[in-house]
This record gives C-alpha cells, structure tokens and sequence, in this order.
C-alpha cells in the first residue's frame, strides 16, 4: 500500500506537467477512456495537471459497448473535451481484408485470423484513432499510456496497442495503488473497484489471467505466493512479455575506421 497517496499524487501531476514542458508546453493531452479504474485515474491525474481544457477523453466503441455510459460519466465529472469514435467499420473492415488475402494466398497456409488476432486488433485501431487525434489538434497532442505495473509485470497488454503511448503515469504503480490514488482523486468507488474487463474477449480480466491482482501484487513486492502452480504461471507469463517492455533490438553495425 502507499504510504502517503495524497503525496504520490502530486509527485504524479508534477511528473506529468514536466513532461509537457519539455515535450510539448502547448499541447494537449489525449488519452482513451474505458470506463475503467486506469483510464478514469489518468484522465482525472492530466486534468490536475494541466487543466480540463488541455484535455481530450477518446471513447472508442467497437459496436455496441454495454458500459460506456462509465466512459461518459468521468469525461462529465472531469469536465474534459472529448469525441467518440466507434471503431467497428475499421475493424471489420480490416478484419475482413485480412481473412480475403490469407485465404487467397498460394504461399500462407492459413485461411483466417486467429481469435487471438481478433482480439488484440482493436487495441490497435484504437492506439492508431488516438494519435490520429493528437496530430488533428491544433496545437498537436501527447498520447498518455494507461497501463499499470502489475499488467505490464505479466504482458497483459496489446503491443503496439494499449501498450503504447508517448508518457505512463502507472507504470510504476500496482494495481491496488491505482485505486488508491483514485480514492485521492475522487473517482467514484464503482469505477475505481469495477472488475477489470478488456471488453473484448467476454471475460473480467482475472477470469483470463487466471488469478486475481491482489495475488498478482503480493507476488510482484514480496515475491511470495502461496499456490505454486500460480506462481509459475506468473513467472512463465513474465518471461515470455518482457519483450514489450523493452526497446526494440537493434543491429549495431561494427564500422571499422581505416
């Protein structure tokens, strides 16, 4: 638990208003808005920190999204600028593409997307939407990051998706410290506390992890975990996703100097 999370919280909006100074003193911040405990305490966190109006909430629909009226209420509450964009027709219509060339492909032996790349591929609209937007605005934009340390810890992230942005507020942040400073910021319980979904697959997000973050945050500070088999599914899932952690590799070509 934090110690002091009134103090944590201004040491983030002081963070926060440092990096626009020096990335973009007039730019305004955007950040997609689920409805979520992530989401809602960053948008919250930027409002402080630069004021409502430097702030644009993307909500970003694939069809119909039975809660999005979470996504509304902390735009509402925060008072912030904000737009809607349903991204179906996109994904749809990429998704199809796709499965049209695979399928009429002589050299792939594949005839469809896998339902993993269904599912990661709105993500990914949706990362492309949102900088589509920062660069829309006159005075351009930053795309914030809204993941936290205990899903970055086990890769529960899209890469190139949710995974990107310009800036990360959580990063560092368990997830039990997310809501934490939430409750610092006023955010209403039922958002703070909400079961974490992606929104895409049909399951919370601990359905799909297979244990629950108060597991997963005890583990990541003391490295202690009572169920073994847990504990290797933990450290198996943080091996194989440290990868979209790190920078991408890159060649270093030996020039030799005659």
């Amino acid at each position: 638990m934090l110690k002091n999370p009134e103090q944590t919280k201004n040491e983030i909006v002081e963070w926060i208003r440092d990096y626009f100074k020096k990335n973009g003193p007039d730019c305004d911040a955007v950040v997609g808005v689920s409805g979520g405990k992530d989401s809602s305490v960053v948008a919250a966190l930027l409002a402080e920190a630069l004021g409502k109006d430097r702030v644009v909430g993307v909500m970003m629909p694939n069809g119909v999204q039975s809660d999005i009226s979470d996504s509304q209420e902390i735009v509402s509450l925060l008072g912030i600028k904000n737009v809607t964009v349903n991204i179906k027709d996109g994904a749809d219509g990429l998704s199809g593409a796709v499965n049209r060339a695979l399928a009429e492909s002589d050299t792939v032996h594949t005839n469809e997307l896998s339902r993993d790349s269904m599912i990661n591929m709105p993500p990914r609209l949706r990362m492309s939407t949102l900088y589509a937007i920062a660069q829309a605005l006159p005075n351009g934009g930053r795309v914030v990051n809204t993941c936290n340390r205990s899903e970055d810890y086990i890769g529960y992230s899209t890469k190139y998706g949710d995974a990107a942005g310009d800036f990360s507020p959580l990063a560092n942040l368990l997830v039990h410290e997310v809501i934490q400073i939430g409750e610092v910021l006023g955010i209403p319980e039922r958002l703070t506390k909400k079961a974490p979904s992606d929104g895409l697959s049909g399951m919370t997000d601990e359905d799909k992890i297979g244990f629950t973050y108060a597991t997963l945050d005890h583990y990541v500070l003391t490295g202690e975990c009572e169920d073994e088999e847990i504990k290797k599914k933990i450290d198996r899932m943080h091996a194989i996703n440290l990868h979209k952690l790190q920078l991408m590799p890159t060649f270093k070509l030996d020039i030799m100097v005659s």
